[in-house]
């Protein structure tokens, strides 16, 4: 595809085709021409031609408001992978059993460089209040629990910590993510010795978390970490900490 937007945002060719992809999975319902074109930035001719290239593969489709939205193609890969995931089938019933325990939402997720991403979420039944995350969603990982957790088994001592940390600015989710890369040294050193890892409104206002590694695959260090992400005001941290032994007994960790 001939790109004449190319040097607008930076992104030319293919690389803009699979920025209007993004795009549509983070939209989430159909998304109209005009809206792309803000979202992507180029001209829309461009655009219109990268959605052409995405309609005729499947990975979009065009409703009957000629509106885009993924197309079924990209749904079947996407859950195909998904589903082949050995540590999906393993989190599954165990997300399933926390949600219910505890009436809260369970996730299973990844470190990925400076992120954690969500392969697995369970809401609580009935009609509680709910988190926004989804499955392949993303975080910090230092502002969450997950992350920190799966950092401080990453990151062995202090100078790890900060190499890690001086390549970026650390992110400030609320007023109470740690972006001080001493602060956080001390947190993951804590961890460590710990076993599990909390945070009380780091990555969300309102949203208090608890989680403990999982060893679901080979290596030495954990393939990943599960965790209850709960409503302060209906699970308070100190709530959580004072059943961390479900939590560990629900996922078959050591703490």
């Amino acid at each position: 595809m001939v790109d004449d937007g190319a040097g607008e945002r930076g992104a030319v060719g293919a690389e803009r085709v699979l920025l209007l992809l993004r795009a549509l999975a983070e939209h989430g319902g159909s998304v109209s021409l005009d809206e792309l074109t803000t979202a992507v930035g180029g001209s829309k001719p461009t655009i219109h031609r990268g959605l052409t290239m995405l309609t005729r593969t499947g990975l979009a489709r065009r409703d009957d408001r000629g509106r885009y939205c993924l197309g079924d193609d990209f749904l079947r890969l996407a859950f195909n992978y998904h589903e082949q995931h050995p540590d999906h089938m393993r989190a599954q019933p165990v997300l399933s059993q926390l949600a219910d325990t505890f009436g809260e939402t369970a996730h299973y997720a990844v470190l990925d460089g400076r992120h954690v991403v969500y392969r697995g979420k369970v809401d609580p039944p009935g009609g509680a209040v709910r988190l926004t995350s989804v499955i392949g969603g993303r975080n910090p990982a230092h502002a969450t629990a997950v992350g920190k957790l799966l950092l401080a088994h990453r990151l062995k001592d202090a100078a790890a910590i900060r190499a890690w940390a001086d390549t970026r600015t650390l992110e400030a989710c609320t007023e109470n993510t740690l972006t001080d890369p001493d602060l956080l040294a001390h947190e993951l050193a804590r961890i460590r010795v710990q076993g599990h890892a909390s945070e009380d409104e780091e990555n969300e206002l309102g949203i208090a978390c608890l989680a403990v590694p999982v060893w679901w695959g080979p290596g030495t260090e954990p393939s990943g970490a599960v965790s209850v992400s709960a409503v302060r005001y209906r699970t308070p941290l100190a709530a959580l900490l004072e059943r961390l032994p479900e939590i560990l007994a629900a996922t078959g960790s050591r703490s």
